[in-house]
């Protein structure tokens, strides 16, 4: 390989061969026929031998060819696969950012399955304020809003509910779980979003919706961290309303139990990223790994 000129000549015999079809490789190499013709019989004249029975058809290899054929292609698919992952060590990781809950509740329990889905290095940044995607140091942003912005490229990740949910101590005693008229009983866990354009989810609320009245003298613990709301339910310090999505672990763990078959609907999760993103390939593959995590 080191004394031949000619890569370019094999690289377009190893399509021809793949293909037995001149044509075929000259639509894959994004050349004309001719052109691959051209250079078949250039790489032959250099050889001195025949590469390609040409008639009658179809198109087959000579024993030279069969010879050569497995070489050049292990060959160009170890350079394929060096280029590949010189290319992955030089690029930084993808930096997505994301609530605090839901990077702890949902997308680091998943985070190595994700990873090798996507075959690229990802960093997480987990912050409750909005991502500033034009500064250019957020890639991708990861966040639950009613409708898609006005800027950017938006794509719907999946829907969303919130349900009652509290720690199987708290409600033990009961196999079938707390009655409907139980539930305004028993301790409450509130926490408030870090958004001011979000109305605050309260039991009120939750109890007006499911036809039951509101126990104004109910203990109430407040968080303003959406995390630590769950891990106060999981510590049995109440129930909370919270979630779907960030409680399925949970309750697949038996670390929570759901309280209600009433739910309340809560805005669906997007991926939100720029238009002229540079690596727009490696956000939708990321973006299909998650869509299809939360979809299993």
């Amino acid at each position: 390989m080191r004394r031949l000129s000619h890569l370019h000549a094999l690289r377009v015999f190893e399509a021809a061969a793949r293909h037995l079809h001149f044509g075929r490789a000259a639509e894959e190499l994004s050349l004309d026929p001719t052109a691959v013709s051209h250079q078949i019989r250039n790489l032959e004249a250099v050889l001195g031998v025949r590469l390609f029975i040409r008639r009658p058809r179809p198109l087959r290899l000579t024993d030279e060819g069969k010879l050569l054929f497995p070489a050049i292609r292990d060959s160009l698919e170890q350079m394929e696969k060096a280029v590949a992952e010189v290319q992955r060590r030089g690029q930084k990781p993808l930096v997505i950012s994301m609530t605090l809950a839901f990077a702890s509740e949902w997308f680091i329990p998943r985070l190595a399955s994700i990873k090798s889905s996507i075959g690229f290095e990802i960093s997480v940044h987990a912050d409750n304020a909005p991502a500033n995607l034009s500064a250019g140091e957020i890639d991708l942003a990861l966040r639950s809003q009613e409708e898609p912005g006005q800027q950017h490229q938006w794509r719907h990740l999946f829907d969303d509910h919130f349900i009652a949910v509290a720690a199987p101590q708290l409600v033990a005693g009961d196999d079938k779980g707390p009655t409907s008229a139980q539930l305004p009983s028993l301790p409450l866990i509130e926490y408030r979003w870090s958004s001011p354009q979000r109305k605050p989810l309260e039991w009120r609320d939750w109890c007006q919706s499911a036809g039951l009245s509101f126990n104004e003298t109910a203990s109430v613990t407040n968080f303003t961290e959406e995390s630590h709301a769950i891990g106060a339910a999981v510590g049995g310090a109440g129930m909370a309303l919270i979630s779907e999505r960030l409680a399925d672990r949970r309750l697949r763990q038996g670390e929570l139990v759901e309280l209600s078959e009433h739910r309340l609907p809560a805005p669906p999760f997007w991926g939100v990223w720029r238009a002229d993103h540079p690596r727009a390939a490696d956000i939708d593959s990321l973006l299909h790994a998650i869509a299809e995590k939360a979809a299993n």
